[in-house]
Parts: C-alpha cells; structure tokens; sequence
C-alpha cells in the first residue's frame, strides 16, 4: 500500500486550513474592534451573565470556578470593581490533578487573581483516572470564593433582573 502523506506531513500548508486560520484571526480582530471599549453598564452585564452561567447560587458565598485564566481574572476585576470587597474575604481553592506542581500553580493563581497565596483553602489533589478523563490542566481549576452573604443577594438580584428583563421591558417574545 503507497499512501501519499497529506499536506501537513509533507511540511506544505494545506488552502483550507490556511483560509480557516485566516477567518478566525479576521473574526478576532473584528471582534477587538468591536469591544475596544466597553462601558461600566456592559461590564457589570457582562459579570452578571458569567455568574449566572458559572457562578455558585449557595447562599452566602459569591464563588466561580473555570480552568480559563481570563474567565477568573474576569471574574474578579468585576467583582471588586462592581461591589465592596474586604481582600481579607477572598479565598481560592485549587483542584489539581497529582503529580503536577502545586507550588507553580498557587503562584500563577495568586499571581493573576491578586490573592495572597497564604488564602489559600487546602488544594484538592485528584488522582489521575484515565476512565473519567485525559486532559488535566497543568495550572488546575481554581475556585474563588467571596463570603459575603449581602454580595451574594445583591448578585443574585441583579442576575434575577436581568434574567427577567425581556419580560418587563416590552419586548417581543
């Protein structure tokens, strides 16, 4: 059997790929253009449709986790920029696959969240699986937590307003 190598074996770029790449990166630089600049108003919406998606509902405890670094910062530039947060409040905790480097990861959360490593809840250390999944990720999946009962109402306000919204500003449904 002869099997000619495909394109990228060969090391030539293969026209679909190359044109697809192409689209993505003019959709991204569409989409930059687009939200250059964001008001407060679409920032604080923004923060209300992620916790609402992400965000724990307990009572009393304003908390998301995600494995995607630019979802946490997210999460807190909104938090501390929408409500009065007590830094002595905010608490993370890691989940961690074993045999990955606990001490890189809490200086890469602590580092990117601005919470003292020191804040730190006791991570949880998963053994590996192969059943359940491949994948781990090497900084693990944080999850920032704020205890404040009166944020996490207020929060929890606001989401269930702007889940209602359709209903109370006339608009078609």
């Amino acid at each position: 059997m002869n099997a000619r190598p495909t394109s990228e074996q060969s090391g030539r770029p293969n026209k679909l790929r190359l044109a697809k790449l192409a689209q993505i990166q003019a959709l991204r630089d569409e989409a930059n253009e687009r939200l250059l600049e964001i008001s407060d108003q679409e920032f604080l919406i923004a923060g209300l449709a992620l916790y609402a998606a992400e965000g724990n509902k307990r009572d009393g405890e304003v908390s998301l986790a995600n494995t995607d670094p630019r979802i946490i910062l997210f999460f807190c530039r909104w938090l501390r920029r929408f409500f009065e947060v007590d830094e002595s409040r905010m608490r993370l905790r890691l989940y961690l696959h074993e045999g990955l480097d606990i001490e890189e990861a809490n200086a890469f959360w602590s580092g990117l969240t601005g919470i003292p490593v020191t804040a730190f809840q006791k991570p949880y250390r998963a053994k590996a699986d192969p059943s359940i999944r491949n994948s781990k990720h090497p900084m693990g999946c944080p999850s920032v937590r704020y205890s404040c009962s009166r944020t996490h109402r207020g929060i929890m306000g606001m989401v269930d307003a702007l889940l209602s919204w359709p209903t109370r500003s006339g608009v078609a449904q």
